[in-house]
Formats: C-alpha cells, structure tokens, sequence
C-alpha cells in the first residue's frame, strides 16, 4: 500500500478519485475535485502529485492533446483507490457508531 495516500484531502488520493470515472488532464481533474469534494488543487500541488502517481504507476500519461497531456488510472491506481476507499469506510463507519451519528 502507497503510505502517503491516507488523508482524505491528500492530493493524491483525490487525483486518483478523480480519475477514477476517466482520463482528465490537469485542469479537468481540478475543476472535477473543486466541484465534487470542495477541495482546490494549485498547478504545484497537482502537478506534484500527478509525477508521485506516475512514477509510482498508479496512473499513466497519455499522449498530449494540444498544450493538455491528459492521465488515466492504471489497474494498480484501482486497487488502491478501492482499498483506500474501503479503510475511509471503514473508519467512517466505526467513527459514527462510537459518536452515536451512524445512519440507521
């Protein structure tokens, strides 16, 4: 597992949220972050984040499309977001039950 994808709000692993619907270059997986969790991604931030994913192969550059090289998710990308996603649920669930909040 990727150690530094556990925080919700880090980069990282809203990228691969992001990209998790389709391949996006770096303006569409912020305006799609921006718009879905609230968060917003500055160009250092993003472009930080997308060279750790790739050279940690959980996503893959496309060929560029004018000035726009857009990424996709790779198989492993997948596996991690899930498992990432699982644990957060997981967290979730056993936080709201020991708050007394969890849904019925």
């Amino acid at each position: 597992m990727v150690d530094d994808l556990g925080r919700w709000a880090e980069p990282g692993l809203l990228i691969l949220a992001s990209l998790a619907d389709g391949a996006k270059h770096g303006y569409a997986m912020t305006t799609d972050i921006a718009e879905q969790v609230g968060v917003t991604l500055g160009p250092g931030t993003l472009y930080a984040a997308l060279t750790r994913l790739e050279k940690s192969g959980l996503i893959e550059g496309l060929p560029a499309d004018g000035r726009r090289r857009p990424y996709r998710l790779t198989a492993a990308g997948a596996a991690e977001l899930s498992a990432q996603a699982t644990r957060m649920q997981r967290l979730a669930a056993l936080s709201l039950g020991r708050l007394g909040t969890a849904p019925a």
